[in-house]
């Protein structure tokens, strides 16, 4: 198990220089009129969170660079109205299901069950205009966490099951953000949550991240077919460019003549955590040299999906930034793509007794 004093080392700010503070503003109003809210947590090193019940999206991450100036380093918009559409996921909580289910469909005890197929055939993060990240969420604040909740109907998205998902994110004074997931289903069903939120340790509106530095916690991989869909192989990386068992710069190997990244135009796979087994365990860690901010990614699931922002089309963010291909990266803890059609992975299906529990944590350095 992952410990804090055992692993982190990280700057903080003298005792009592600032109070942990948790605050709230209006965020703008849904299509249906419906007022959203932006919450705020500060630690006492000056770092924020800010995060909104429309979608459960984390929208700001502040954290200090190797000069001490606080720099957002997450993908976003201003205000609700970009998160309406938002065809990236910037920041967004994706539910019930993450990721491709092939054929759009699955077979659960016996009946089969029949999704949007959104990307070419295939079900991508449940449904574009349905799913959990366009929904608004309740909220709830304690301390230095907040706490949204929804539920979703028997049927919904062609899913079974009347659910319940919980998303907490929690600041703390080690400067560690920390996503736990709570989730239930009065039948057995898919829970498979991620955050998709896309990283820029130099700073949100500051351009590529193809010289981020990435480690990766993960001898092997999920190799996928033309959809990007698995073929249940669990295939290792040595001596291919899938391979970040040593850190490496994301550039290097990103444009290389190699079947698995040409079908994707670049990473965009999900990586097999090494010794998963329900625990918290070290599975990433992004550096950028131009800002000094490291990032160490842990998460108690078995897989996380390293998107390089290859899809990325031109955008305007938040304060007027124009984001554009690969201007940030995804590290999604998860369950591996397609599970629930691949008897052979780590099992997705939850409730009816069984309830689904994942924590992540992302901590700067």
């Amino acid at each position: 198990m992952w410990n804090y004093n055992d692993e982190i080392h990280c700057r903080s700010a003298a005792e009592g220089e600032v109070n942990m503070a948790l605050t709230e503003k209006n965020f703008g109003r849904t299509a249906e009129g419906i007022e959203c809210k932006l919450y705020t947590i500060r630690n006492r090193n000056g770092m924020e969170a800010s995060v909104t019940d429309f979608g459960a999206i984390l929208v700001n991450l502040l954290v200090p660079d190797k000069s001490g100036k606080l720099t957002d380093v997450v993908l976003g918009y201003d205000d609700v109205s970009g998160y309406l559409n938002n065809p990236c996921y910037y920041g967004a909580t994706i539910g019930p299901n993450a990721n491709r289910i092939a054929n759009a469909e699955f077979t659960l005890e016996g009946k089969t069950y029949s999704l949007d197929a959104n990307d070419g055939g295939n079900n991508l993060h449940s449904h574009v205009e349905e799913g959990y990240h366009k929904r608004v969420w309740s909220a709830e604040t304690k301390e230095n966490s907040v706490i949204f909740t929804v539920t979703d109907k028997d049927g919904a998205m062609g899913f079974p099951g009347n659910k319940t998902l919980q998303v907490t994110y929690s600041l703390d004074d080690n400067n560690a953000l920390t996503i736990s997931y709570y989730g239930d289903s009065d039948q057995k069903t898919v829970l498979n949550p991620t955050n998709h939120t896309y990283f820029n340790l130099n700073g949100h509106d500051s351009g590529s991240i193809v010289t981020h530095e990435l480690w990766l916690g993960a001898n092997a991989y999920t190799p996928i077919v033309a959809g990007a869909i698995p073929t249940g192989e669990i295939a290792a990386v040595a001596g291919t460019p899938m391979d970040f068992t040593v850190a490496k710069v994301i550039g290097r190997d990103i444009d290389r003549d190699f079947e698995q990244l040409t079908l994707t135009g670049g990473f965009d796979h999900n990586w097999v955590i090494d010794g998963y087994d329900g625990s918290l365990r070290h599975c990433a860690t992004l550096k950028a040299a131009a800002s000094g901010i490291e990032m160490r990614s842990f998460t108690t699931l078995p897989g996380i999906q390293f998107y390089a922002g290859n899809g990325m089309k031109e955008d305007m963010g938040k304060s007027g930034a124009l984001y554009n291909k690969r201007h940030g990266l995804c590290l999604e803890t998860q369950f591996y793509p397609d599970s629930v059609n691949e008897p052979d992975f780590p099992s997705c299906i939850f409730g009816d007794g069984k309830e689904y529990h994942s924590v992540t944590v992302y901590q700067f350095i």
